[in-house]
């Protein structure tokens, strides 16, 4: 049978990939996704020590090695195809469509970057495109037998998911996932990934916290169920808090899934899991595929960009 040998589970906002120097860039867009005036109110006095250009070069240098550490630990373990969890921000699913989960099993999944959001900032554009889209179309090789596998044992499981082999001709794979071909797969080694696709994001039929947590294990289940002698990454992209940073709320989550305490990740009030927090969802659905495996929580970097105390806090790990 197929197995897991390896987890991993990293933030992707622009701010992972982004120079420090463009870092108050997000924090002016972040005026017009957040309660900004009234966090401004509330704002902690330890809050300037965060904001200078010192404290974030070193943050961001963390982040990179994080990332590098990631990246050095799918390439040492190797495995045959990655199952990889994010989500979908009206990328390749619109409101025609916008399934709760869906996976693909296909030939190829597609990087489109002429199909990107065009809304993005110039300095973010300049800095960032890199990191989650290349200058031309990109196909990533599948597993076509083994994700049809996959869903059709979600489905016994009662896993009602949607499934799709054909990607739509002017749609890209949303960043969740390029992001973790460009940033944690080497260059010349591109290893085939079943594309699992959470609505974290768009109301209302986002999923709740259990039954994320529970859609992971079914995953496991159905992953453990596969003839083959396949060896399996799971992976989660996106997270942890933001736009506002809840370092609390953060730790809590990193610190269930080290335990394996699936009850209280199951537990996450849906309350906290609106915006780019909702996120959160990829890595309690990891969360219940690495049942079984070691997390070990490479770094924890809270990258607070403006007195507001919004940014992002930024999450690496793996399992073992």
């Amino acid at each position: 049978m197929a197995e897991i040998v390896l987890g991993l589970a990293m933030s992707h906002s622009p701010q992972v990939s982004q120079e420090p120097k463009w870092w108050s860039e997000q924090a002016r867009i972040d005026q017009n996704r957040t309660p900004y005036e009234e966090l401004l109110k509330r704002k902690p006095d330890w809050i300037a020590q965060e904001l200078s250009p010192e404290v974030w070069e070193k943050k961001h240098s963390a982040v990179q090695s994080a990332i590098a550490d990631l990246a050095q630990t799918l390439n040492d373990v190797a495995p045959d195809v990655v199952v990889l969890i994010g989500d979908d921000q009206e990328e390749l699913f619109l409101d025609d469509c916008m399934p709760t989960f869906s996976v693909f099993w296909g030939d190829k999944s597609w990087d489109r970057p002429e199909f990107i959001h065009g809304d993005m900032s110039v300095p973010s554009r300049a800095s960032v495109l890199w990191a989650f889209h290349g200058e031309r179309q990109e196909g990533y090789p599948g597993h076509p037998e083994f994700g049809r596998h996959i869903i059709k044992n979600l489905m016994e499981q009662n896993f009602d998911v949607a499934q799709y082999s054909r990607q739509h001709e002017q749609r890209s794979l949303g960043h969740a996932f390029t992001f973790v071909r460009r940033r944690i797969m080497r260059e010349d080694k591109i290893i085939p990934m079943i594309p699992v696709l959470i609505n974290t994001y768009v109301p209302p039929n986002q999923p709740t916290a259990a039954r994320c947590y529970a859609f992971g294990q079914a995953i496991r289940k159905a992953i453990e169920s596969w003839p083959g002698a396949e060896r399996v990454a799971v992976i989660a992209s996106g997270g942890l808090s933001h736009f506002v940073i809840d370092s609390e709320f953060d730790r809590q989550i990193l610190e269930g899934l080290a335990k394996g305490d699936g009850e209280a990740l199951s537990s996450v009030p849906r309350s906290k899991l609106q915006s780019g927090s909702s996120e959160v969802l990829n890595w309690i659905a990891a969360g219940g595929a690495l049942e079984g495996l070691r997390m070990k929580l490479v770094d924890y970097i809270p990258g607070y960009r403006s007195e507001a105390g919004t940014g992002v806090g930024m999450a690496f790990a793996k399992w073992l």
